[in-house]
């Protein structure tokens, strides 16, 4: 095999906890009925309805996209729009898979450290129920967002009572929901439906899942058409057991936050190795698992010789060093020594 030793660029880049393998290799035993008609799929939705209600209704999908573009498409027809962050993994990085697959519009807020502001959705609340405007349904943030900063649960319930007062809906998309949570000393429901959010794109995958989100809608009602959806979006696992076993065994014994809490102190650990170096800023507080720093080109490209991470702006020299539930202490000391090294040669 020819694998790297550690890479900062994603955590989607580490593997799959061993608690997580051996739940999958254990549904792997025997036969079950497909499309989650299955012991596994549900005992991996009372997992969910454990943490978050008895009520909500649960629906898995293959991936992140997927689970953002089910949880759009359930809430929003394509005369309406999704007022989002500019930055937003929706808007930047999804390749238009929600206007392609609902038609809808997206409307790009302006952020602040990753942030929208109720003023800014409130910008948008105008010609409602005019014709020929598209009509404002969803607003969906990030948590953390894009630059690895956290909205405070005050910041969230202030944002979902405003939706509600006017007649929208609140979207998190939580691909790493469990660092939030976390970095919040927050249970994982305090932190999303207590606060007033509708939906959740619930993801694992970067926190030690091999793959497979959910999508929790915690106002059922809006779910009727929702497994249609799921399935003409191509969304419907066959052998979904493997799906349920996983999310089982991730919030089996706090695993979730486990995982979470070690890749939270890694990055930590990372920024106080380094924030002393000269030549280096660092636009963002270190709030989650993730480390955002602006340094010469040329220091870029030499660390990247030795160590994978992604350069998230080519204009600003901003790079982003993501650090997982795997990462190691040596792993980290390792790149800081490495960082510090080269910038004294430039």
């Amino acid at each position: 095999m020819n694998l790297m030793k550690h890479s900062f660029a994603s955590d989607n880049n580490s593997g799959i906890h061993p608690n997580i393998l051996k739940a999958i290799e254990e549904a792997n035993e025997g036969h079950c009925f497909a499309y989650g008609s299955d012991p596994l799929t549900e005992r991996g939705k009372q997992a969910l309805k454990n943490v978050f209600g008895d009520d909500i209704e649960t629906f898995f999908v293959f991936n992140g996209t997927g689970a953002n573009v089910l949880a759009v498409k359930s809430l929003v027809r394509s005369w309406q729009s999704v007022l989002c962050a500019e930055t937003s993994h929706l808007n930047e990085d999804e390749c238009g898979a929600a206007e392609m697959a609902v038609g809808c519009k997206l409307i790009p807020l302006p952020v602040t450290n990753g942030k929208i502001s109720i003023e800014s959705i409130a910008a948008h609340l105008t010609w409602l129920d005019d014709e020929h405007r598209s009509q404002p349904r969803l607003v969906s943030i990030t948590q953390p967002t894009e630059f690895g900063t956290l909205y405070t649960p005050e910041e969230i319930k202030a944002i979902a009572d405003f939706c509600h007062q006017h007649h929208l809906l609140l979207h998190i998309d939580g691909a790493r929901i469990a660092n939030a949570a976390t970095a919040l000393s927050l249970s994982l429901r305090a932190c999303t439906r207590d606060l007033g959010v509708d939906v959740l794109s619930f993801g694992g995958t970067k926190n030690g899942m091999l793959m497979g989100e959910a999508v929790l809608f915690f106002q059922p009602n809006l779910t009727s058409e929702t497994k249609y959806f799921r399935k003409q979006n191509m969304q419907l696992f066959s052998k979904m057991r493997f799906v349920g076993a996983q999310f089982e065994s991730y919030l089996q014994h706090n695993l979730w936050h486990q995982n979470a809490s070690h890749a939270n102190r890694m990055a930590a650990l990372l920024f106080e190795q380094i924030c002393d170096i000269e030549g280096i800023q660092f636009p963002f507080p270190v709030q989650a698992n993730a480390v955002f720093a602006i340094l010469p080109l040329p220091a870029i490209e030499v660390l990247q010789e030795r160590f994978p991470f992604y350069v998230f702006n080519e204009s600003t020299n901003l790079v982003r060093w993501m650090c997982s539930y795997n990462t190691t202490e040596a792993d980290v000391l390792d790149f800081a020594a490495t960082i510090r090294q080269t910038m004294l040669k430039f």
